[in-house]
Parts: structure tokens; sequence; C-alpha cells
């Protein structure tokens, strides 16, 4: 080739890459927020819509894009927690005992990667938990209980996924010592520093939720099961029941929040004997997820139809400093908090007889705990907060009904 013919080309590719490379970094500018949802009616689909999350943005808190699957909504249930680095998202419809893998690198441009139903033996998988290697780890409730027919399994398992949906290992739940238990996997907490995994148990089935009192914990380099313990039972010998989302705390004890509205901690997870005790009761008897920021706590909880903040810096016996009410009908239940813009994001559990709720923002004040409604944070409607109610999405028109909620990084 001649020489200016080679120069020619070899500028060309530099060019072209570097205008590739320049296409990808700014497909998607800005801030965004991913929300699981599925068909409010139970006849449409599951679906991920994508919302413009950035403050600075002339369409904050309007819609971007969805994404449908081919799930009809049976529950549209749990993501995880918060946006993982790799930017493949896992969120599943747990009754259909499927969960999807999400890319969301291009947040305008989502795709399904794959998705999958019962692994290593195990059925409907609930949470999902990054590992250190950037794995999921995650809590199948029910071992496979062969024909359909047949009884949902009363013990479950931990199994390690990779983005491209794989198994990696498993381990079983269940403990001779606790035959008579319902050990169903709900949520986790990883804990590196120690080489520890807490796990709760917790039914899916209302059912069941008076059975449910137990937390595990694991030794994370083998997935070997190392203890089985009862929760505190407290004075009102409710507040414990259905134990559900364990959060690490500031000074390295575990809380936990319960269905029946109870915080238990946890301590000594290192040691041979781990201590749970009840060190605070909220109002009602229906609280969902929490999340922790600093060194408080927001809790949803259903009977103030809003959020209640502990301070949790003295964590065995934290303190109420605010409280927000977001209407009188809202039934709160997921919670996620996005470091980039500190604000608390929340949705709402859908109550029979009752309308699709919107979705809402607010800010937390890091000095007080106080928490504020976001009320720049407005959907297409001019009204507060996101509508999942009766609109037309990308895909089809009608109501979504919203569950796991996570921001982009």
């Amino acid at each position: 080739m001649p020489r200016f013919l080679f120069v020619f080309a070899a500028v060309f590719c530099v060019i072209n890459v570097a205008s590739q490379s320049q296409d990808r970094n700014t497909t998607a500018p800005g801030h965004y927020l991913f929300a699981w949802a599925g068909d409010a009616a139970h006849k449409g689909n599951d679906f991920l819509a994508v919302i413009d999350a950035d403050p600075s943005s002339v369409s904050y808190g309007h819609l971007v894009t969805t994404l449908a699957t081919d799930q009809q909504t049976l529950r549209v249930h749990h993501t995880e927690y918060t946006m993982p680095a790799s930017g493949m998202l896992f969120a599943n419809d747990h009754d259909a005992g499927r969960t999807f893998i999400f890319d969301l690198r291009d947040p305008l441009h989502p795709k399904i990667v794959t998705s999958f139903t019962d692994m290593a033996g195990y059925m409907h998988p609930h949470s999902y938990l990054r590992l250190p290697n950037g794995h999921v780890l995650a809590t199948f409730q029910h071992a496979h209980h062969g024909a359909s027919e047949e009884p949902m399994g009363t013990t479950g398992g931990l199994v390690e996924i990779d983005d491209h949906g794989q198994v990696i290992r498993s381990a079983s739940n269940a403990d001779p010592a606790f035959t008579g238990a319902l050990l169903t996997p709900y949520s986790l907490v990883v804990l590196p520093d120690l080489d520890r995994i807490v796990s709760t148990n917790s039914s899916m089935h209302l059912e069941d939720i008076f059975a449910g009192v137990t937390y595990q914990v694991w030794r994370l380099s083998d997935l070997k099961l190392l203890k089985t313990a009862y929760f505190d039972v407290g004075e009102n010998r409710y507040a414990q029941i259905s134990p559900e989302e364990p959060r690490l705390a500031p000074d390295g004890s575990i809380f936990v929040q319960t269905l029946g509205c109870g915080l238990e901690r946890i301590t000594g997870v290192n040691t041979d004997e781990p201590r749970s005790q009840l060190v605070y009761t909220f109002p009602g008897n229906w609280c969902g997820v929490p999340t922790i920021v600093g060194h408080y706590l927001v809790q949803s909880a259903g009977a103030t139809h809003g959020l209640i903040v502990l301070d949790i810096a003295n964590p065995a016996k934290p303190v109420e400093v605010s409280r927000l009410k977001l209407s009188d009908t809202y039934q709160p239940h997921w919670t996620g908090w996005d470091a980039t813009t500190q604000r608390v994001v929340v949705t709402s559990s859908m109550t029979p007889g009752q309308p699709v709720e919107r979705l809402y923002l607010m800010k937390l004040d890091p000095a007080t705990g106080a928490l504020t409604l976001d009320e720049t944070f407005r959907d297409t409607d001019g009204k507060i907060g996101f509508s999942f109610a009766d609109r037309d999405w990308p895909h089809g028109r009608g109501s979504g009904l919203p569950h796991g909620v996570v921001f982009s990084r």
C-alpha cells in the first residue's frame, strides 16, 4: 500500500474509533431511574420504565422509554437494591419464578440479556446482592418440589450467578437442627471483611408468615451454613414476624426490618453465638423495604402512609427524627437511595380498591434526618411524582404497578 494511503487509512481509523467512542460515551448523558413494573390489571406484561432523574434536566420526572418483556404479569417484585458496576440489573416476577437480566449500560436503549427460572435445584428467587467478584448472590425461597401439585418446599438455598445467568455455585439452607422451621430465604447482606453472609427467612405466602422468624449466618468463601437462630420475640410477640430486609449499619451490626414493623439488630455474626435484639417498633403491622443513609434508617410504614426516619447513631437505641406522610391512602413499600443526587425514592404497594399511586423522590437532610418531598420532580401532567396510572406507554396503554426501583450510576 502506498505510504500516503496507509497514513490516511490509519488516521481515518483513529478518527472513526474516537467518534464511535464519543458516541458511546455521550449516548445517554444525565441520570435515570429504572422502575421495574407490571401491568396493574394482570393482563399485560412486566416492563422496565426509564425515568429522567437528573434534577438539572428540563424533562426531570418524565418518562424516557420502556422495555416490555414477554412475561405476563403475575407478581412483579424485586430488583437489585442498587445499580451494579456492570450495568446488568437482575429483576424478577416472583410468582412466575422468573428473573430477567437487563443491560442498562445505555439507559436510552435498555436490553434484555437473558432470563432464567429454576436454578441448581431451587426455585422462586427473591433478592439479589452483589459479591466482591461482581457476581450476584440470590436467595431462592424453595428447593425444587417436583410436580406442580406438590407443596412448596420448606427450605431453599443461595445461588451465585454471573451476569450471563450461569450458575457458579449454590448451597442449601436446610438445617437438621431446625427441621420444623420454615426456612425460606428472603433477603441477605454480604460482609466481605468478615467472610460472612447473613440471610433472613420469610415466606412470600401470607399463610406462612408466622412460621418464618429465623436468620442464618454463612461463610462467604465457601457458602457453608454456620448458624441458624431465632429472632428476638420482644414484648408484643408480633414485631419480629416475617423478618425481611437485612441492612448493614455504620457500626457493623445488621438491622433487619420485619413485615410486623419491628426492627431487629443482629450482632456478633463473626462469633459462634450471634445475637438478635428487637430494638424498635414502628407503627402498624405492614412495613416494607428500608434504606440506610449514613446514620439514618429510612423505613416505609403503611400505617403512617409514608416514611419514618430513625437516627441509628446509637444502634442499640434508635430514635425517630422525622416522618413524611405522602397522602391519606398511600401504601409505601420500596425505598432506595441515590448518592449522586442525594435523593430517596419510594414506590407503593397496590391495595385492592385503591387507585394506582405515584412514585416520589425525597430529599434527606444529612444534618437532621428530615425528609422533604422533591416538588421539582414532576410528570408531564404537572403533578409532583411520576404517575403509573392509565397512561400511554411506548409499549401500550394501561396502568403500571411498580415495585423495585434503582438509580443509574
